[in-house]
């Protein structure tokens, strides 16, 4: 064969097996690709490390950071920090943003002590920071000069309520968001904590959202069966490992580094935990029942205020207390499969103090969250809108605790029956609430 022929001879060869190569690349294997060795990517410069509790040191100071959420309504910053700062040592901050994997450059922050701190060394604390232009910003963290630095060191808080940023209410996921804070010191009133829930259901409220420190063995139990529903969001809040909290509001008489083991902090966090999914929060502690005295609902109630008050965010609710030690007579509702539950029965307690309005008497919240940047437990500090005081033969607050006024005699105080028109409801639902955690009765345990 010459030399011609040889080289057609191999140029058919190479066409043929070119053809039969694509041919099974194309249409046999077309998946043939994941054969193939990868080439790897490159690593995303941020974050390296997330924060994954719900308290997090910041490194090289006395404070602590919690949560990060997108807030446009105060012009000129794009995002609050919720943190935990010691008063005596807040210094220049600069926020470092992680632009979709990307540094950025660092920005000035404005750090925001709130007002009510009772004494205490460490102070709930907001952080604004302006996010740089075409930063499309995922996560934050905090230093303590300018300029970019190694990330390997740094724990990223991700930014929240980013979905949502228009305010349209048609959007939101609930009505209505019930704000615990908080549970510590091994707390285990489990009748009362089941009979709140599951009135709160009746009423409408959607979401309950409770910060957990510690709590009984019978409630942690009752709790975890309710967490594995969409009623309640449990958030843990290990602020005990981060310093010594005090279970007083008052420093002078308490002691200690936080105001109740950070109540102030962790209600504040829920507002804007909630700030894009619910339509109105509830502020208040698992004791209370905020409770409509004309309506069967909140949200029937809420609609009537609204078109009464448009352009109110605010609405204070006044407490009502109802002295557990008193008991009522005729034991309609004590009931004898609760004879074992721990905690107290609050159907049995029907007698209410008249507030001493002659001194300073404390409210409870609802709040549209939109409307307000800083909440303490019985007022807002800052908000868009001026607070409405409604009316308590239209709302209060049913508030099962020992006696306030301690000098009232037992024929001062006013019967009130308004959580019976709820029994034919409620008590089924609380056995079954106790039922489901293993609480009530043998049968569970067969």
């Amino acid at each position: 064969m010459d030399i011609t022929k040889q080289l057609r001879f191999k140029f058919f060869i190479l066409f043929i097996s070119t053809f039969l190569f694509i041919f099974v690349v194309t249409v046999v294997s077309p998946d043939i690709s994941r054969y193939l060795p990868k080439v790897p990517k490159p690593p995303k410069v941020c974050p390296i490390w997330t924060a994954d509790g719900t308290i997090t040191p910041l490194n090289n100071t006395d404070h602590f950071l919690v949560s990060a959420f997108m807030d446009q309504r105060v012009k000129g910053f794009d995002l609050r920090i919720i943190g935990i700062f010691k008063r005596n040592s807040i210094k220049p901050l600069y926020c470092l943003f992680c632009c979709a994997g990307q540094l950025s450059n660092t920005t000035p922050t404005k750090i925001l002590q709130h007002s009510d701190n009772f004494g205490f060394p460490f102070v709930t604390t907001d952080i604004m920071c302006p996010i740089p232009k075409d930063c499309n910003a995922t996560h934050v963290t905090l230093q303590t000069h300018p300029g970019k630095v190694a990330v390997c060191d740094k724990l990223w808080l991700p930014i929240r309520n980013q979905k949502n940023k228009a305010s349209n209410e048609e959007k939101l996921q609930f009505n209505f968001t019930v704000c615990i804070s908080n549970l510590f010191g091994e707390y285990n009133n489990v009748l009362q904590f089941a009979q709140t829930l599951e009135m709160y259901r009746l009423l409408g409220v959607d979401r309950v959202v409770i910060y957990n420190t510690s709590c009984g063995p019978e409630l942690d139990r009752l709790l975890k069966t309710y967490s594995r529903t969409d009623f309640v969001e449990m958030v843990p809040w290990p602020i005990d490992l981060m310093m010594t909290p005090s279970r007083g509001w008052l420093f002078s008489q308490s002691g200690g580094d936080l105001h109740y083991f950070g109540q102030l902090t962790t209600l504040n966090e829920c507002i804007y935990r909630s700030m894009e999914r619910s339509r109105y929060v509830l502020l208040n502690d698992i004791d209370e029942i905020i409770m409509p005295y004309k309506h069967n609902s909140l949200m029937s109630l809420m609609s009537m205020l609204q078109q009464q008050h448009p352009k109110t965010g605010v609405f204070l609710i006044e407490n009502h207390i109802f002295p557990k030690k008193y008991f009522e007579p005729s034991g309609r509702f004590h009931l004898s499969q609760w004879d074992k539950v721990p905690g107290v029965n609050i159907l049995e307690h029907i007698y209410r103090e008249a507030p001493d309005r002659s001194k300073y008497h404390p409210h409870k919240i609802i709040v549209q969250p939109r409307s307000v940047e800083q909440v303490s437990v019985h007022e807002v500090l800052k908000s868009f809108g001026a607070p409405y005081k409604v009316p308590p033969d239209v709302c209060r607050i049913i508030h099962v605790r020992v006696p306030l006024r301690r000098k009232l005699k037992f024929e001062e105080l006013n019967e009130d029956k308004r959580l019976w028109d709820f029994h034919e409801r409620l008590i089924p639902n609380v056995d079954r609430a106790l039922k489901r955690a293993g609480l009530l009765g043998s049968e569970e345990h067969k």
